[in-house]
């Protein structure tokens, strides 16, 4: 075989070793059998659907219990940024996180936990932080500025062994050892600790808030919504933390006004409620609980 005849023969071999696809050529269809589709072409819809993941390898489950300070913070996110999830309620104080069930999903054993396919996340900050990259939320709630966000890093950094502990302390030893675990607190470590909190309560406003309509700027960013929330632990124990702090309480309306007044009382009705709950009666269940929160005592 030779002339002209050949050398179209031998080019056309040639275009068809090695599989080269042409320009047009959808990277699905690469996928699948040459010989198969060229005879029996499949509709690309199929060829999808066969490569997704099934539906709940995609799905994003959330475990929270809104009694939780942290896991409110990342409810309110999520719920503000239409982030769609699947809530797992974990009640902490029913024992439902010292489960086996529950340890194969977050072996700390704590909440909130996130579930995302075969991705398992611990720790609210990280969670939020996670939140915010994933799904693209507005830039004002993790900004893209570096000395912006580094004051936003700065408050979640500082607020883990300061607001939380002393809003932890403030609640439990003014409502829930007493009421719901019938252990009395004495009234000098209750005012020691409430104490405690009206100086982070200063702190918070003379380094973060300032003069300033949020924490770290003229917008709503994460930092605001780990506070608030921390916050609502001594509302719901009957302190009057905003009463005499009218910096504090604007600021407070501004955050709620911005999350969006129906959302924010959402994720509060649980523990606004708590002063309210029976006393907890399965007398395991109790000691386990008084041993897990002592170090709320001191």
């Amino acid at each position: 075989m030779g002339g002209k005849t050949g050398i179209e023969l031998r080019s056309r071999l040639r275009s068809t070793e090695g599989l080269r696809p042409s320009r047009s050529c959808s990277p699905l269809q690469l996928l699948l059998p040459l010989s198969t589709e060229a005879v029996h072409p499949r509709p690309i819809s199929e060829v999808c659907q066969r490569l997704l993941p099934t539906a709940s390898a995609m799905g994003l489950e959330l475990y929270l219990d809104l009694m939780s300070q942290p896991c409110r913070a990342v409810y309110i996110f999520a719920k503000k940024n239409g982030i769609p999830f699947q809530l797992r309620t974990i009640e902490l104080l029913k024992g439902q996180h010292y489960t086996d069930a529950f340890a194969q999903v977050n072996p700390l054993r704590k909440v909130p936990a996130l579930k995302d396919g075969d991705f398992v996340l611990a720790e609210s900050v990280a969670i939020l932080l996670y939140l915010s990259r994933k799904y693209k939320a507005p830039d004002h709630w993790y900004p893209q500025d570096l000395q912006t966000r580094a004051r936003v890093d700065e408050y979640l950094a500082w607020q883990h062994t300061a607001l939380r502990s002393c809003c932890s302390r403030a609640m439990w030893q003014k409502m829930m050892f007493p009421v719901f675990l019938g252990q009395p607190v004495p009234p000098e470590r209750l005012a020691s600790t409430l104490a405690e909190l009206d100086g982070c309560l200063q702190m918070l406003e003379d380094k973060f808030l300032q003069n300033k309509a949020f924490l770290t700027g003229p917008h709503i960013s994460v930092a605001d919504l780990v506070a608030i929330t921390e916050l609502m632990h001594p509302v719901s124990a009957g302190c009057k933390i905003f009463e005499s702090r009218p910096k504090l309480a604007a600021w407070r309306q501004r955050v709620e006004a911005a999350v969006g007044e129906s959302l924010f009382q959402e994720a509060h009705e649980v523990v606004l409620k708590a002063k309210d709950m029976p006393p907890l009666m399965d007398p395991t269940l109790k000691e386990k609980l008084k041993l897990s929160v002592q170090c709320l005592l001191h």
